[in-house]
């Protein structure tokens, strides 16, 4: 039907400004930053895969553009999740702790520098799917790559944030270790289309620590990490996303 678009989009506008006057005063302003920049990353994701098709020659048919919605939902969905749960303040709580127990609390850097090593080296396909495959194959060979990545990347970012970079090997060691050992159990998720949706937000989630380490913490990239929890979910809708 020609026209089906345009009304879609003009009811969706309709709804969510119903949605809003009904409900807005339940969001709190870190949660409507947090919305605001979920669909912002989005479109910029959304505008790269547009202009890629065209910027490189021959390429067309396997640059087709292609999860769009799954990002927008799974960003602005584990937004929400993520600041109702306050992910974030929790990660720089444990640093404080850290910081403390280590000795160093005068390091008024050490903080920062935790959270953002911990985000760049936890989130991603190479830290996922390489311990799905330690857990399954005992393949260790992806984490092995990564390794080396993460060495040359710490020891950058160490020296630019300061010693609190260096006690990222512990959520490290959390997060893989226990992917790892719940490979046996996670074994039926993992589909290939799964494992795609992964592959797709956590490297949306790297973006997003990118731009904090750029211009300075702009996103409260661990209040979305549960959008790779929905993106597993969304595979298995029967849905094109």
């Amino acid at each position: 039907m020609i026209g089906l678009g345009t009304l879609v989009n003009t009811g969706a506008i309709f709804a969510g400004g119903i949605l809003g006057v009904l409900f807005g005063k339940l969001l709190k302003e870190r949660h409507q930053e947090t919305l605001s920049v979920a669909c912002g990353i989005s479109t910029l994701f959304i505008a790269m895969s547009g202009a890629l098709k065209y910027m490189l020659p021959g390429q067309e048919e396997s640059l087709r553009a292609g999860g769009s919605m799954l990002i927008i939902f799974c960003l602005t969905l584990g937004g929400l999740i993520g600041e109702a749960l306050n992910i974030e303040k929790k990660f720089e709580q444990f640093g404080e702790w850290l910081k403390r127990k280590s000795g160093n609390g005068n390091d008024s850097r050490f903080v920062d520098g935790f959270v953002t090593a911990s985000l760049t080296v936890c989130i991603g396909a190479m830290a996922i799917v390489g311990s799905i495959q330690d857990g399954l194959t005992g393949d260790w060979s992806t984490l092995g790559a990564k390794s080396v990545l993460d060495l040359i990347i710490i020891m950058v970012m160490t020296s630019a944030w300061g010693k609190g970079c260096v006690f990222s090997a512990i959520p490290v060691f959390i997060l893989e270790g226990g992917m790892t050992l719940l490979a046996s159990l996670i074994k039926p998720l993992m589909t290939e289309r799964s494992l795609a949706f992964l592959s797709l937000i956590g490297s949306v989630l790297i973006f997003c620590v990118g731009i904090n380490l750029v211009w300075g913490k702009k996103v409260r990239v661990a209040n979305l990490l549960p959008s790779l929890i929905l993106a597993v979910g969304f595979a298995f809708l029967p849905i094109t996303f």
